[in-house]
């Protein structure tokens, strides 16, 4: 039996609190609550999409995955968007895996529920076009910031981003899986972790990261974090940060 979802609830993913009331009761008739445990896959490169994801409290990871196994994150999404863009972009498959990078709550759609709204038009499909925009834009923009800036300053905007879209200063997250989140070796996330402890920006302990100091982390950022917020203020009418916009 489906269990009812409270709109409230759904209303913690900003896609979905962004609809009107009456759009936003029908949607969330389709919806199903889940759990997201730390590290499950919730789509390989290739995979048929049989469903669709709202984050609330989770953080998932888009990444892409080489012939020789190297991996490299190139997108980030958590309550502030949708997992599945692909359904509802004319494809039926997955370009990249999707795993859980913070572990939290979701709620999904199958892809017929998901296309017989979008199909409807009106403000649900306005602002998931909208959001694939933004989105376009983070995975570009980290293409760049991952070419031509220090593993500090990507790790400044890794540590940036996901600190936007939970609701805790704490990031639970070993140097090993940062490392395969960037793209860049262990031994350089270290280095950039300890030049962050030591200008007291954040603390490091045990595969949990803190940030102590958020607008230091600002200052040390390349512009490749407010080029990305900027445009999510242009596109949904808010920047995602949470001092910039």
């Amino acid at each position: 039996m489906a269990i009812a979802v409270n709109i409230a609830d759904a209303r913690k993913n900003y896609l979905l609190a962004s609809l009107p009331q009456k759009e936003l009761a029908r949607v969330v008739s389709h919806l199903e609550p889940v759990d997201l445990p730390l590290g499950k896959v919730l789509y390989e490169s290739g995979d048929k999409l049989s469903h669709a994801y709202f984050p609330t409290t989770a953080i998932v990871s888009l990444l892409y995955i080489m012939e020789n196994g190297g991996t490299a994150e190139i997108g980030v999404v958590g309550n502030d968007g949708i997992l599945g863009i692909a359904l509802f972009m004319g494809g039926n498959t997955q370009p990249n895996r999707a795993i859980i990078q913070s572990q939290g709550k979701a709620f999904k759609i199958s892809a017929k529920d998901l296309l017989a709204e979008f199909s409807l038009g009106a403000k649900f499909q306005n602002i998931l076009l909208r959001y694939t925009q933004a989105l376009m834009t983070q995975i570009s923009q980290t293409a760049v910031c991952n070419r031509l800036h220090t593993v500090e300053e990507q790790l400044c905007r890794w540590l940036l981003l996901s600190h936007d879209r939970l609701n805790s200063d704490k990031l639970v997250m070993t140097h090993d899986l940062i490392s395969n989140m960037l793209g860049v070796r262990r031994e350089g996330v270290t280095l950039a972790a300890q030049k962050l402890v030591a200008r007291k920006l954040i603390k490091s302990v045990r595969g949990t990261m803190t940030i102590i100091d958020r607008q230091g982390l600002e200052n040390a950022v390349c512009e490749c974090y407010k080029v990305v917020n900027d445009e999510y203020n242009r596109l949904l009418g808010r920047g995602i940060s949470r001092t910039f916009g």
